[in-house]
């Protein structure tokens, strides 16, 4: 539960700390003086979208602090566990806002996004605003409530994961179907393209090794008779291209050789350099041999360098008709024959798809009636909650129930089968109408008052906030609600913002609010009432601005009635 609340330069609240107890509380005062802005800081402190307007003038930041006893609350507990921001029992919970730049939360000491306190918020409080019947006429949100008060949150998740499953499966399936024709002509497409490209077999490495080949072979000419001319440069000598008339090499380096032997003798230092041109001349004749052993095995050959240039120009006319490079065919290859085995599995691919959707169809509509039936069992006991609580409310002879329409498989959706309508009939012998017909505003209010009361005592929320939800009530009728209000307060605490004396005399807590203007500035305090002050305050909700002896007397009776 809420055990305390910290605002500071929030609004027109310039500093308020204030702690609460279990059971039923009420904030009260004058009106405008500021009674929602607890409840507004409590849903800013909860994840609600922050606003720098929300920071009091003059000021720089506000910040809010709520603090949570979590001893009944396994769910907020094993929540804060997941995330690791656990604490034991105690929870505290600060949001502060700048006026420039982003707002910050806090768990516990540690970081959090807003999002954080929204899903904890959703845990820890329940705030019912004084315009929440409008929320009520509302299909989907009259769903989620007989969903919630029956306990089909599991059931109702299971459907919509179902569904989901579903749809995404026969999304697919028709996807497929619709695309058989068109498939059929890419199929006979890809398999002209595979064939095309298989007949041509290049591989791998054989582009490189064809180009290499036909230069080779468009230069053999070449290639023949400069090896041919070398070999009489380096071995041979006499006439040739290279060197006309000239002595071979190996010659001359021989009449080198012989010299130096002459000299090496006077002068040993020339040793080295003979050595040398020895075994150039070594180099020389294994050139020569080399050259002489290249032009024995060099072929001629026309026929083989017109297949090769033939291969060649298949395949650069084919890396054109299909507008890749030469070297990626084999790659263009596998992906259309990747493609095709792909196509042609489609057909079967059909069937089992098929066979998939009919089976998540199946478990769909099993979910669905099981939640259908669900939910007229719990329509059954909230009509009849909520029509028991219409009679003490002001109400006599009215009904109340939940008229449940179940379409067929064919309109099943994430919410299961049905369509949920809050129907009521207000005074007797009038016929039920659907909710959104009710014509009394204030009959409106109590209706939702009454289906607010049915739901929240079956709720594992801890602490539950009514922010003037018992607007257009008055009279006897307004102590009822008080009186129904403390008896949820028996099982939750509750916090109520209320302007009847009759609701507020059934609190055990009550707070008064005020606003006052000090040096030009608005200020609003919020102040704990011991026994005399409740006497007064509640005497000035039943007497306005004259308060009299008669109506002390009567706000004391109120009290002690409430007990």
């Amino acid at each position: 539960m809420l055990t305390h609340i910290n605002i500071k330069d929030l609004v027109i609240v310039s500093a308020l700390e204030l702690d609460l107890a279990a059971g039923m509380s009420t904030l009260t005062g004058e009106t405008g003086a500021g009674k929602s802005i607890l409840i507004d800081a409590l849903g800013l402190a909860l994840g609600e979208k922050a606003d720098a307007s929300m920071i009091r003038t003059g000021s720089d930041r506000a910040e809010v602090s709520a603090g949570f006893d979590l001893a009944h609350c396994p769910e907020a507990r094993d929540w804060l566990s997941q995330q690791a921001l656990d604490d034991g029992d105690e929870c505290l919970i600060r949001r502060v806002l700048v006026r420039k730049g982003r707002a910050r939360a806090f768990i516990n000491g540690q970081s959090a996004s807003s999002g954080q306190l929204r899903a904890l918020g959703d845990l820890l409080v329940d705030i019912h605003g004084q315009h929440a019947h409008q929320s009520l006429l509302r299909t989907a949100a009259q769903r989620e409530l007989l969903d919630a008060y029956g306990g089909h949150q599991a059931l109702t998740t299971r459907v919509a994961d179902l569904y989901r499953s579903y749809r995404d499966l026969d999304t697919r399936w028709r996807e497929l179907t619709a695309a058989r024709d068109e498939r059929a002509e890419r199929i006979d497409l890809l398999r002209y393209q595979v064939q095309d490209l298989d007949d041509l077999a290049l591989a791998k490495g054989e582009l490189g090794e064809l180009d290499i080949e036909q230069r080779r072979l468009a230069n053999q000419g070449q290639l023949q008779g400069t090896a041919a001319a070398l070999v009489n440069l380096l071995y041979e000598g006499g006439g040739s291209d290279i060197g006309e008339g000239a002595v071979a090499l190996r010659d001359q380096l021989g009449h080198a050789a012989s010299e130096l032997a002459g000299l090496a003798d006077i002068d040993q230092r020339l040793r080295e350099t003979r050595e040398l041109i020895d075994g150039a001349m070594v180099q020389v004749e294994e050139a020569a041999a080399n050259l002489r052993q290249y032009l024995d095995d060099l072929d001629m050959d026309p026929a083989r360098l017109a297949d090769i240039e033939d291969r060649l120009g298949r395949i650069h006319d084919m890396a054109r008709k299909y507008r890749v490079k030469p070297e990626e065919l084999p790659q263009a290859l596998e992906q259309r024959r990747t493609e095709l085995d792909r196509l042609e599995q489609a057909d079967q691919s059909i069937g089992n798809l098929g066979q998939e959707r009919d089976s998540a169809a199946a478990a769909l509509l099993e979910q669905a009636e099981a939640l259908s039936d669900a939910r007229r069992k719990a329509a059954e006991r909230l009509g009849s909650t909520v029509t028991e609580t219409m009679q003490t409310l002001g109400m006599g002879g009215g009904h109340f129930a939940v008229e449940i329409n179940s379409a067929g498989p064919d309109g099943i959706g994430a919410g299961g089968l049905d369509s949920i309508a809050f129907q009521v009939s207000a005074n007797p012998g009038q016929p039920l109408q659907p909710l959104v017909k009710v014509a009394s505003g204030g009959e409106l209010s109590r209706i939702s008052l009454a289906i607010q009361v049915a739901t929240a005592e079956i709720g594992s929320i801890p602490t539950l906030v009514f922010d003037e939800v018992d607007v257009g009530i008055g009279g006897g009728v307004a102590e009822i609600v008080g009186r129904l209000l403390r008896r949820l307060g028996d099982a939750r605490q509750v916090l109520c913002v209320t302007h009847l004396p009759q609701v507020a005399a059934q609190a055990q807590q009550q707070f008064r609010v005020q606003k006052q203007a000090i040096d030009g500035q608005t200020y609003t305090d919020i102040q704990p009432l011991g026994s005399d002050q409740r006497i007064e305050e509640i005497a000035r909700m039943l007497g306005g601005t004259e308060i009299t002896a008669t109506t002390r007397a009567h706000a004391a009776e109120m009290l002690r009635g409430a007990g």
